[in-house]
């Protein structure tokens, strides 16, 4: 008997190989969905590390009568929420939601006692279903990463925020928020009701459009946009903007309204550079690029922003560049290099294919 016991693997190990078989493959819809409560690639990143490391001391609390995922979801949730409860300010915001748009150039002064809303990779959302879960979800999974979706949620108090993901994105009822937050289910549909005529306000139907495969004409305007950035064409750039476009670039706050006000901006900014080079990238369901720029005719292309294009029909309705000084890991986080020279770069020419969100017309 003792020769037996000695051969077997020690509890502790026994359990954390347990622990480790049931709770890995969670790991990234967890992310993405502390992402959307935190609006933070990183803080996603944090939250998900201190749920495992809760889950794996508590688990075993887990009594098996429950499932799993939920199990795991309501631990995640709760280290949002204890997040969001230990900031300064619970929001996170692109420009355009805290200031009118403005003509004036940027003294390109960073905003830096703001939180901004950050992009999120779509290289982390492989293995991820697209669509809903289950009937009772109002979203499907692509519908809800987009930038616009994940900046509106950013403005809903944190308890509305976590109502609303766990009922119409992972389509969890009333009676499973209420057991997960605490309170009454009349308390959860209370505010499920006010998170959704929040976003109301921002689409007709009260949620973002169906993103679809990139028709032929907008393939072309992709193209158009990447020759424009690097042959420095105004006009053309201009040319692909909707009437009433709006450009923001965190972590500057000011942001432009209109296709002038923005062709006015791009008039002046690009003077300041000797060229671009884009590099096609995939973010938040939707078309992407990083930018890289030089201020001569010589020398390396160092990282410049993330660009997260919205298309509207076969126009580019929003431009949101993400500046570097955004965060100093954002390049990282893409899988980016921070310079480029002017020789092929092999880890780039395998670079994901861009999936742009196809809207309907107004």
């Amino acid at each position: 008997m003792a020769t037996v016991e000695s051969r077997q693997e020690p509890a502790p190990e026994r359990t954390g190989r347990a622990f480790e078989r049931l709770a890995e493959p969670f790991r990234r819809e967890l992310k993405v969905h502390c992402y959307r409560m935190l609006g933070s690639l990183h803080e996603a990143e944090d939250a998900v590390q201190e749920t495992y490391l809760r889950a794996w001391r508590s688990f075993d609390s887990f009594d098996g009568r429950g499932s799993f995922r939920a199990w795991l979801y309501r631990i995640a949730t709760n280290a949002c929420l204890d997040t969001l409860a230990g900031r300064k300010h619970a929001n996170r915001f692109l420009p355009d939601q805290r200031a009118p748009a403005t003509t004036e150039m940027p003294d390109g002064t960073p905003a830096t006692d703001v939180a901004w809303l950050e992009p999120y990779p779509d290289a982390d959302l492989e293995g991820i279903a697209d669509d809903a879960p289950n009937p009772e979800a109002k979203y499907t999974s692509r519908q809800a990463v987009q930038l616009a979706f994940v900046a509106v949620i950013q403005q809903l108090p944190p308890r509305q925020r976590a109502v609303l993901l766990l009922c119409d994105v992972l389509g969890w009822s009333a009676a499973e928020a209420a057991a997960l937050l605490g309170g009454s289910i009349a308390s959860v549909n209370s505010a499920l009701q006010r998170s959704r005529e929040t976003l109301a306000k921002r689409y007709a139907d009260g949620r973002p459009p169906v993103a679809a495969a990139p028709s032929p004409a907008q393939k072309e305007l992709i193209g158009r946009y990447v020759h424009a950035w690097e042959a420095l064409d105004l006009d053309g750039f201009v040319s692909l903007l909707k009437e009433d476009a709006t450009y923001t670039m965190p972590p500057l706050p000011q942001w432009y309204a209109g296709r002038e006000a923005i062709r006015t901006f791009f008039e002046w900014a690009w003077k300041l550079y000797g060229g671009f080079r884009m590099v096609p990238t995939a973010a938040n369901r939707q078309g992407a690029f990083a930018a890289y720029a030089r201020t001569g005719t010589h020398g390396p292309w160092t990282a410049h922003s993330v660009h997260v294009l919205e298309l509207k029909q076969d126009t580019i309705s929003r431009l949101t560049l993400f500046a570097k000084p955004a965060g100093p890991g954002l390049f990282h986080a893409f899988g980016l290099p921070l310079t480029l020279s002017d020789a092929p770069d092999a880890r780039l020419m395998s670079a994901p294919p861009l999936s742009l969100p196809k809207t309907p017309s107004d």
